[in-house]
């Protein structure tokens, strides 16, 4: 028998964020830690020119974090909090701050431009612009009809 057992976040369809991806998440065992941090919560914007995803990141440096896109269309979003190693002497009294990995997948239309993606962080939020291209209307040619 498997030493983890996973469920998973099956996010509202529809919704007004029909392109988000299902969340899974280890259930119990070693990768409790992943359930705990993987409660990130973000946002996405979209404006005219471009969308706009945001999440809280409290504590994490930018070196902990990975921002990908995967096949130009899917924007993978991850990262690790790593627990505190405590020493020999040291006695915890509290220990309520999560670590873990987290991890997310979000569906990108098909308007967006990959070569665009950009990441800040900045105060522990991580911002990621995926710009948005102009979509081409089809031309429309009138064809005159003889008789």
């Amino acid at each position: 028998m498997s030493d983890t057992l996973s469920w998973t976040i099956d996010l509202p369809d529809p919704s007004p964020y029909p392109m988000c991806s299902k969340l899974s998440l280890p259930r119990y065992g070693l990768h409790n830690e992943i359930s705990t941090f993987a409660g990130a919560r973000f946002d996405w914007k979209e404006t005219a020119e471009e969308h706009v995803f945001k999440v809280d990141l409290p504590g994490l440096k930018k070196e902990e974090v990975k921002v990908e896109l995967e096949e130009g269309s899917v924007l993978k979003i991850s990262g690790e909090r790593k627990r505190e190693k405590a020493e020999k002497t040291d006695t915890w009294r509290l220990f309520e701050r999560s670590s873990g990995s987290f991890l997310r997948r979000f569906n990108l239309p098909e308007n967006t431009k990959a070569d665009g993606v950009k990441a800040a962080m900045e105060n522990g939020v991580l911002t990621v612009t995926v710009p948005k291209e102009e979509v081409k209307k089809p031309e429309v040619k009138s064809i005159e009809i003889s008789g």
